[in-house]
């Protein structure tokens, strides 16, 4: 049996030609060719062959075959003494690849055994810092916990994006960003510019004081 051991986003799968595997979500598209470079062992029948720490010239060649989101994985905090309940659920973002050869030069692809285009296309991630209120390091708290499009943010709870701001240890009012960010989605730019009119920091104005 050949196959090898590669690393990916900081971790180590085991790629066997023909066969698929998982690892944190890459910047390509589906159906694009992907090299894995960092290629720790190789396994050939009895043979072994360990870099120190990668193998110099060893690549495994695979395709993009899809984008995914992980299962749901839901974490409570609880002090009673403070009177913290911070719950909070975050879905990890896949690429699944499907391994082509490994070692050598590219291998050639079969009509017959190309892999079909996914009928939906993966998420782009968008730029989230047009919502009003949203910064540099609440977009990326956001990115983290796997919230990476406007129609992602519009989706997830008030609770939920507080919780997610509270652990990156962020003080900030989210109430209106997932009505920004559901105009945003769906591409209503004119009345996304009137709402963040109204808005100052990111908050409704509150009603100017009757004399």
């Amino acid at each position: 049996m050949k196959y090898a051991i590669v690393e990916s986003g900081g971790k180590q799968f085991k790629a066997v030609e023909g066969e698929a595997i998982d690892v944190d979500r890459l910047p390509g598209q589906p159906g694009e060719d992907w090299a894995l470079d960092k290629v720790l062992m190789f396994v050939d029948g009895e043979t072994v062959s360990v870099g120190k720490p990668n193998i110099s010239g060893m690549v495994v060649h695979a395709s993009i075959v899809e984008h995914f989101r992980g299962d749901k994985v839901v974490a409570f905090r609880y002090s009673p003494k403070k009177r913290i309940r911070v719950r909070r659920g975050q879905r990890h973002e896949y690429t699944r690849l499907m391994v082509a050869g490994i070692g050598g030069a590219k291998p050639e692809k079969k009509a017959a055994q190309a892999a079909p285009q996914p009928e939906v296309g993966a998420e782009a991630m968008d730029d989230l810092v047009r919502i009003e209120g949203v910064g540099a390091k609440a977009a990326q708290a956001l990115r983290a916990a796997g919230v990476v499009t406007f129609a992602q943010l519009a989706e997830t709870g008030l609770e939920d994006v507080q919780a997610i701001l509270h652990e990156a240890g962020l003080h900030m009012n989210p109430e209106t960003w997932a009505e920004q960010a559901k105009l945003a989605a769906a591409g209503d730019w004119k009345a996304f510019e009137t709402l963040q009119k109204k808005l100052i920091g990111g908050r409704k104005a509150a009603p100017a004081r009757k004399n």
